[in-house]
């Protein structure tokens, strides 16, 4: 990764690259909230309000970036603590439902707000202060930047979930009720997933406003929340780390090698939806372990039938 922008001399390729990782972190706090069982659409809102306070925060406060960065996690923070307080008490349809109202919300309350750019946006938002001798002019300081804060993520995330949080986090998944008779308190654990999760999204709209250095409230509405999902589902619901990497890396990728207009995207992204639910329920990162499993039953049918089966009609183990 440290060596990918002396190969990679294309700017596209490389923003690509960047947005990737962002999208990687959007993903890593879905999962992370799946991790207790509940589905957010709120993770578009949350990443709007990081891009927005930090860039207020720089632009109106007069803030270097360096600041600006970890004080938008915790205004991140204290929103989701003050919602999360409310809606995470009744989990499931309900709690799915209250996250979409936030993110209806929010870009609302930015789009009518004259203070924060209103429908027009943020326009000329700085890029992070250098650091030394390093100024984050081209692609490469921000692609090193970002992937700073992707892997700062990954070991943070990693070590939950190998905690006894991400423990009580996977039990309340697995089975809400004997997780509570075990002494699990179900509010707080996914009050907790829920703030931590928010705070995830916030830095990574921190790092989007200032690489970016525009925004509009379009950018942060419910379509990002259900794009965030996918990225999460098509790498596979149960690899909460590498499964939003590889989903973002498609999602990021696939739809811009194919030139897909604004107006095309939605209809291929419902359409992807779909078919993984259908076919993949398990996400890209299941299919060796199904094809596995289905040549390994055809195998036995083989065997006990004396003729091959047809794979149309046979279900593997």
């Amino acid at each position: 990764m440290a060596l990918l922008p002396t190969v990679v001399k294309s700017p596209y390729y490389m923003h690509l690259v960047i947005m990737t990782c962002d999208n990687i972190m959007l993903g890593l706090s879905f999962s992370l909230l799946y991790s207790t069982g509940l589905l957010t659409m709120a993770a578009g809102a949350f990443w709007g309000i990081g891009a927005y306070t930090s860039a207020l925060l720089v632009m109106k406060a007069g803030l270097s970036f360096w600041i600006a960065l970890p004080l938008s996690g915790m205004c991140s923070v204290l929103i989701a603590l003050g919602t999360g307080a409310v809606i995470t008490r009744i989990p499931g349809i309900a709690f799915l439902i209250q996250t979409m109202v936030i993110s209806l919300i929010i870009p609302e309350v930015v789009g009518y707000s004259e203070f924060l750019g209103g429908w027009g946006g943020l326009l000329g938002i700085p890029g992070p202060s250098p650091i030394g001798p390093l100024r984050f002019v081209g692609k490469a300081p921000y692609y090193y930047l970002v992937v700073v804060l992707l892997m700062l993520n990954v070991l943070a995330f990693a070590a939950l979930y190998s905690s006894r949080v991400g423990r009580a986090w996977r039990s309340i998944r697995v089975n809400a009720q004997l997780a509570e008779t075990l002494g699990i308190n179900l509010y707080r654990f996914r009050l907790l997933a829920f703030v931590i999760s928010s705070a995830a999204a916030g830095l990574a709209g921190s790092f989007y406003a200032h690489y970016f250095q525009a925004l509009e409230p379009g950018m942060f509405t419910a379509f990002k929340s259900i794009n965030v999902q996918i990225f999460a589902i098509l790498g596979g619901l149960n690899y909460y780390v590498v499964g939003p990497a590889v989903g973002a890396a498609i999602m990021t990728f696939v739809p811009e090698l194919l030139r897909v207009g604004k107006e095309i995207e939605p209809v291929i992204t419902g359409a992807v939806l779909i078919l993984l639910v259908i076919f993949l329920p398990g996400g890209v990162l299941s299919l060796p372990e199904r094809l596995g499993s289905f040549s390994w039953g055809l195998m036995r049918r083989t065997k006990s039938d004396g003729a091959p089966a047809k794979p149309g009609l046979y279900k593997g183990d």
